[in-house]
């Protein structure tokens, strides 16, 4: 059974991912900052380009991925009365591991694609 509900839940996310590329130009997907190859790899545009380019557009996904979660990090920071809100203390916590996972990610990113 265990089996079965991980295999739904794969073809779920397979669906979800191809649903996702037909709503969002490859353009796009890269100003929201979705920077994971394998995502980007559901473009065709994607497979077209070398290495480097490819490279340079993880790159540019991965700065405004950073800035997005900036900007919502000081707007959840200038939130009035922030002591008092523990909901709005949890927002902060919950962008600030999601800066962490960025920072991870364009580490292992830089190294896999500067060899």
């Amino acid at each position: 059974m265990k089996f079965e509900e991980s295999e739904f839940s794969e073809k779920l996310k397979v669906s979800a991912t191809k649903a996702a590329t037909n709503i969002l130009s490859f353009q796009e997907a890269i100003e929201m900052g979705e920077y994971d190859p394998s995502y980007l790899a559901n473009y065709p545009e994607w497979h077209q380009f070398p290495r480097h380019t490819q490279f340079q557009y993880i790159r540019k996904a991965l700065d405004n991925r950073r800035k997005q979660l900036l900007t919502q990090w000081a707007e959840v920071n200038n939130v009035l009365d922030f002591n008092l809100k523990p909901e709005v203390q949890k927002a902060a916590q919950n962008i600030k591991i999601q800066l962490d996972r960025l920072e991870r990610d364009r580490e292992k990113l830089y190294l896999e694609y500067s060899s």
